[in-house]
C-alpha cells in the first residue's frame, strides 16, 4: 500500500455506501415504492391509513394486548425535548441519564485508572473500549435490576483518541502519525465487553470483582463454525485449517439471543485491509463488491494479516455473525458462518410459533438487502446448552418486495436457482462467503442502507431502519415517489404471512418517510400530530420495548443536515396516531445515538453515545482541540464515547 494515498477516515466507516459495489440491475426499494405508491405523496401530512389497512389486512392489536393511550391518543406520555444540538446530552423531563461506562473505565481490580496520555495495548484490553454501538441486557435469574451487560466497541477515532494525531486526509500523508503502539491500542478498544451490572436504591452500579467481566478485542481468538468452516477460502499462514481467527472488528449492532447468547455483528470490516490484489487473483471480484482494499486504518502497515498482499485470504474472515456466552469468560466466540458474510448491522431474532428461531440481518450500504435467517432446530428452553450449535444449521434468505405490498423470501442455498457451479459457487460455503453476489444473482431488491431490523413479539411486525441513500439518481426512481436523492431515510413494516416467521412470503408497508415535513420538496410523512421536534431523519437502530412500542435511534442528523442532533425517537405504530414521533432523548455535539436497550420491565433503558465531538462536515477536531469534552469536561480529558442509563426519577416505567 503506498501511504501517501488518500485514507477514509474512521468516521467515514459509518457511512461506507460509497466504497462498495452492487453492480447488479435488481430494482432499487425505491423504484418499489414509486411503483407501488405514485399517488400516495400527494396526501400530506398522514399515513394514508386506510390504504394501508385494505392492503395489509386489520392488524389491530387485542385490546387486552395494546400499550395503554393516554389521554391525547398517544401510548407515550413523557415530555417531548427540544430538537437542536450543543455539547451536552438532553433527557426528556422526569428522567435521569447517568454515565455507567466510559470508553477507558477499568473493569478489573487490577487495572490503573484511565489516563488518555499513558495508554498502552494492555490497559486498553483490560478497560471498558471505544465507541460502543450495540447494547444487551441479559438478566440474571430473570431480574430487571441484576443482570449482564454485553456491548459492542465498533471502532476508534485516533485523531481523538491521542494527542498529536489530528485529523489525515488527502492533503497529509496517510497513517504518518500512526505508530505500532497506537495501532495495538486501537485494536485492544474494538471488540467488545461484558459487565456485571446491579441497581441498588435505585442506582445502577457495576459489580466488582464479578466473575463474568471479560473483554473481547481485535486479538481475542475465535472458531469459525458453520458451512464455511474449513474451507480452503478460509485458510491462512497462521491457521492453515480455516477454523481458527484472532479477533472481531468493526462490531455494530446485535442482538440477544433466548438462551442468554450474545450475538455480536461485524460491519464494516472492508476499512481494515491494506493493498489491492491483480484483477486475475480468484478473490479479486468478492473483494470488490464488499469494498476490500481502501483502508481507513494503519493496521495492515504493521500486522501482516491485514496486508491483502501477504494473506489474501484473511478478509474472507470478516463479516460475519459472532455468537459469544456472556456467562462463560473461557468461552471461544463462534463467528456462525451460516448466516452469511455482508456488513451485518443486527442479528435480532424472535422464536416463531413452531419453536424455530429466525433473525432479520440488514447489510448495511446502499443499494444492499435485508436477510433473515431461519434455524433447522428448535429453541430448547429447558436446556440452554442444546442451543449453542442452532445457529450452524439452517436457512439464509435474502427479500425481494414486489410493487403490490407483497414480498418473497429468496432462499440463498447452494444448487438452488443460479447459485451453481457454472456461476462459481462449487458449495454452500461459496455462497456464504460471496453472500453479497449469491443475492444479486437471486434479484433481490436493492435497499436504501438497510440497517437494524426487530421483531415485535407482540404483533409480528418487523421493522426495518433504511439510513439513507444519496446515491440514488432521478432515473431510477419513478417521478412521484419515493425521493431521489434519499437524504433522510424511511422505515418499512414487514408482516409475515400468516404471522409465521418461517414462511417464504410477506406484506409490507411504508411506516414513514422521514425527514422535515414542513418542507414540502422532502416528502416526509409522519403523522401530522408530530411536532417540530418529533420528526427525525437517518433511523438506523431501534428496539421494541415490553409493551410493544418502537424505539428508534439516529445517525447523521447535525447541524448543517437537519438542524438538530441525533438522538432516541418513540415513534405510534397503532390506530389514529401512527407515524406520530416524539423526542426523548439528545445526544451531544457530533455524536450517533446507539443502543437501545430495555430491561424486561421497561425500568431502565439503556443507551450509548458514539464518537461525541466527532468533526462534522471535515471540520479539524482534534484530541487537543475537540469541539466537546463530553462527559467529563476537564481540561485535557478528551470525549469519551459512554453508555448511559436511562431511568424515571420516582421509579417506574419509562413512558
Amino acid at each position: 500500500m503506498d501511504e501517501h494515498k488518500a485514507r477514509l477516515r474512521a468516521s467515514e466507516l459509518e457511512d461506507s455506501g460509497d466504497v462498495g459495489v452492487n453492480p447488479t440491475q435488481n430494482l432499487t426499494m425505491g423504484e418499489i415504492i414509486a411503483t407501488r405508491f405514485n399517488r400516495r405523496d400527494l396526501l400530506r401530512g398522514s399515513l394514508a391509513v386506510a390504504a394501508i389497512s385494505a392492503t395489509v389486512g386489520t392488524r389491530a392489536l387485542a385490546a387486552n394486548e395494546q400499550p395503554a393511550k393516554k389521554a391525547n391518543g398517544l401510548s407515550f406520555d413523557f415530555k417531548e425535548i427540544e430538537a437542536g444540538v450543543d455539547h451536552t446530552h438532553h433527557v426528556a423531563e422526569g428522567y435521569d441519564a447517568k454515565v455507567l461506562l466510559r470508553w477507558g473505565a477499568p473493569l478489573f481490580p487490577d487495572t490503573p485508572e484511565f489516563d488518555p496520555k499513558s495508554q498502552t495495548p494492555e490497559k486498553q484490553a483490560r478497560q471498558f473500549g471505544y465507541n460502543t454501538d450495540f447494547v444487551g441486557y441479559i438478566p440474571i435469574d430473570g431480574s430487571s435490576d441484576h443482570g449482564l451487560l454485553v456491548a459492542n466497541h465498533e471502532y476508534t477515532n485516533e485523531e481523538l483518541m491521542f494527542s498529536g494525531v489530528g485529523i489525515q486526509d488527502a492533503k497529509d500523508v496517510a497513517f504518518a502519525k500512526m505508530t505500532k503502539d497506537l495501532v495495538d491500542i486501537e485494536m485492544a478498544a474494538h471488540g467488545g465487553a461484558v459487565v456485571e451490572i446491579r441497581r441498588m436504591n435505585g442506582e445502577w452500579q457495576v459489580v466488582k470483582d464479578s466473575k463474568y467481566t471479560r473483554r473481547i478485542t481485535a486479538e481475542t481468538p475465535m472458531d469459525i463454525t458453520g458451512p464455511a468452516a474449513g474451507h480452503d477460502r478460509m485458510k491462512t499462514c497462521a491457521d492453515t485449517t480455516g477454523r481458527k481467527v484472532r479477533g472481531m472488528i468493526n462490531n455494530c449492532a446485535g442482538g440477544v439471543t433466548p438462551w442468554g447468547t450474545w450475538l455480536s455483528c461485524e460491519e464494516n470490516f472492508n476499512g481494515y485491509f491494506w493493498g489491492a490484489l491483480s484483477d486475475t487473483h480468484p478473490e479479486a471480484k468478492n473483494y470488490k463488491r464488499y469494498g476490500i482494499g481502501t483502508p481507513a486504518y494503519a493496521w495492515g502497515k504493521f500486522h501482516d494479516r491485514f496486508d491483502l498482499a501477504k494473506e489474501p485470504n484473511e478478509a474472507n474472515r470478516f463479516g460475519w455473525v459472532v455468537e459469544i456466552d456472556p456467562f462463560d469468560p473461557t468461552f471461544v466466540p463462534n463467528k456462525r458462518t451460516a448466516l452469511g458474510r455482508t456488513k451485518h448491522e443486527g442479528a435480532a431474532g424472535i422464536t416463531n410459533s413452531d419453536g424455530r428461531y429466525v433473525i432479520y440481518l440488514g447489510d448495511d450500504e446502499r443499494f444492499d438487502y435485508v436477510y433473515k435467517f431461519v434455524t433447522a432446530g428448535k429453541v430448547d428452553m429447558r436446556n440452554r446448552a442444546a442451543n449453542f450449535s442452532l445457529l450452524d444449521e439452517g436457512i439464509l434468505y435474502v427479500a425481494k418486495y414486489n410493487p403490490d405490498g407483497k414480498g418473497t423470501w429468496l432462499p440463498v442455498v447452494h444448487g438452488q436457482g443460479p447459485l451453481t457451479e457454472a456461476n462459481g459457487f462449487k458449495s454452500q460455503a461459496d455462497v456464504l462467503i460471496e453472500t453479497r453476489r449469491a443475492a444479486d444473482l437471486l434479484g433481490a431488491t436493492k435497499m436504501d442502507r438497510p440497517e437494524d431490523i426487530e421483531a415485535n413479539p407482540q404483533t409480528n411486525r418487523v421493522y426495518v431502519m433504511l439510513t439513507n441513500n444519496t446515491r440514488r439518481k432521478d432515473d431510477q426512481v419513478d417521478a412521484a415517489n419515493p425521493r431521489a436523492n434519499n437524504a433522510f431515510g424511511h422505515i418499512v413494516e414487514m408482516m409475515p404471512d400468516g404471522g409465521d416467521h418461517a414462511s417464504t412470503a410477506f406484506t409490507w408497508e411504508v411506516l414513514v418517510k422521514c425527514g422535515d415535513p414542513s418542507v414540502a420538496s422532502v416528502g416526509a410523512t409522519f403523522s401530522s400530530e408530530t411536532t417540530r421536534n418529533g420528526w427525525f431523519g437517518m433511523p438506523d437502530n431501534c428496539a421494541i420495548d415490553s409493551q410493544g412500542r418502537l424505539w428508534i435511534s439516529t445517525d447523521g442528523n447535525n447541524a448543517k443536515a437537519t438542524g438538530r442532533a441525533d438522538g432516541l425517537w418513540a415513534m405510534e405504530t397503532e390506530g389514529e396516531m401512527r407515524g406520530t414521533s416524539k423526542h426523548f432523548f439528545r445526544v451531544p455535539v457530533g455524536a450517533e445515538m446507539c443502543g437501545p436497550f430495555f430491561t424486561p420491565d421497561d425500568e431502565t433503558l439503556f443507551l450509548a453515545v458514539q464518537h461525541p465531538g466527532e468533526a462534522e462536515e471535515g471540520a479539524p477536531v482534534s484530541f487537543d482541540n475537540p469541539i466537546t469534552r463530553w462527559p467529563d469536561f476537564k481540561d485535557g480529558m478528551p470525549p469519551r464515547p459512554s453508555l448511559l442509563v436511562v431511568t424515571k426519577q420516582g421509579g417506574g416505567k419509562i413512558a
